[in-house]
């Protein structure tokens, strides 16, 4: 009420409600003997906002408390946000960007990684940053038991490994499974970087490596690409909850995160044959990896290797084609994980003949029997986890 107060007076008082603004007042104070008009307006935008955040805080809550809150959404969404950072520039460069965290509360993740934990390379883009958060979504579900890397284009994972003997083997595995889009790409890995992961990395042009630490022999050798940014980000369980918010024509799109992914040890199987264990164990991987690929998704996978991902087509059984061909057919004794139902046997044709011989998708299709009598019909192992995970 005194913040309130004090700024509705602003003519007369000058009310400071963030100490990155003591220096202005007393630079003001020191060089004019009193707070300057124009600096008592801006404290006051910022008194103003400080208040009304605090207000929507408590609204919040109290929806909460009473109930009001349905599903998780908010009756009244209040976005109040600072910007951090001024970026070069948006997707394109005539687009103007920043990056901008929620005000009154700590900052974490990405922003706060981007303010203190860059260790080195010029400053991250907007498309950066968008990759940098797609790689550690997926880093973070494949989780921390295994060593596991990543490599994201455009948003995309192109190629992604697990292995337990160590993080290197897991970014040799992930790059190669498509040397030809790993170029330019984002690395991430739930492994500290040590000297000869390093070495690995900088035989690729790579724009960032995400990593929760660095060793000093392996900040030494990636030293050698100055203009490669160095990222340490903890490797945390995914968000279990959270809001999805998106931009559209007159409005916003609202949605609860997808922080939730079905194991296939769960699913249900559907065909005369069952899968094997190994089959299972990178069935689960593959799933995990697909949950994080544009619709629409297929992911061809051997053991905890991706072999061929066919990323934001416009057709299912396109997609299987682009996955065939950047795994250069070498599919054989491979699985396959679809992010939503195969709504005609063509894909599941298209997959046999590739070589794969185990299926996880969702299920739900009108033509489901369609769909598992054709995977029946070439022996293959299918499980539906009743779960999808478009991506748009």
């Amino acid at each position: 009420a005194m913040i309130r107060a004090a700024a509705k007076n602003h003519a007369h008082v000058a009310v400071v409600v963030e100490p990155s603004d003591y220096e202005a007042v007393l630079t003001s104070i020191e060089t004019t003997g009193t707070v300057s008009e124009p600096l008592r307006r801006s404290l006051a935008a910022r008194a103003f906002a400080h208040t009304a955040a605090y207000d929507g805080a408590i609204a919040t809550w109290l929806e909460r408390a009473t109930g009001t809150v349905e599903a998780g959404l908010p009756q009244t969404l209040r976005l109040e946000a600072a910007k951090i950072a001024d970026l070069r520039y948006g997707e394109n460069p005539h687009q103007a960007a920043a990056l901008y965290a929620p005000t009154h509360q700590p900052t974490t993740g990405l922003a706060e990684a981007l303010l203190h934990q860059v260790q080195q390379g010029k400053a991250l883009s907007y498309n950066n940053l968008l990759d940098v958060h797609a790689c550690m979504g997926l880093v973070r579900d494949l989780g921390a038991d295994v060593p596991c890397a990543v490599i994201v284009k455009h948003n995309n994972p192109c190629g992604a490994a697990r292995a337990p003997d160590g993080a290197l083997p897991a970014y040799l595995a992930a790059r190669a499974a498509d040397p030809l889009s790993a170029f330019g790409g984002i690395v991430g890995v739930n492994r500290e970087v040590d000297a000869a992961l390093a070495a690995a990395l900088v035989e690729t042009f790579l724009e960032v490596v995400v990593a929760p630490g660095y060793r000093p022999e392996a900040l030494a050798v990636l030293a050698s690409k100055k203009n490669l940014r160095l990222l340490t980000l903890p490797v945390t369980a995914p968000v279990a909850h959270g809001l999805d918010v998106r931009l559209v024509d007159g409005g916003l799109l609202v949605q609860a995160t997808d922080a939730t992914i079905v194991a296939v040890a769960d699913a249900r199987v559907v065909t005369h044959r069952a899968p094997t264990s190994g089959e299972l164990a990178a069935l689960d991987f593959a799933w995990r990896v697909c949950k994080h690929v544009k619709s629409n998704a297929i992911v061809f996978a051997r053991g905890p290797v991706t072999s061929g991902i066919g990323a934001g087509q416009m057709s299912r059984v396109d997609s299987v084609e682009l996955a065939v061909k950047k795994a250069g057919g070498a599919l054989s004794g491979s699985v396959l994980a679809s992010d939503a139902f195969f709504p005609f046997r063509d894909g599941v044709d298209a997959a046999a003949a590739a070589g794969t011989t185990a299926i996880v998708q969702p299920g739900g299709s009108v033509k489901d029997a369609e769909v598992i009598a054709a995977a029946d019909a070439h022996g293959l192992a299918m499980v539906f986890t009743a779960m999808r995970h478009f991506r748009h």
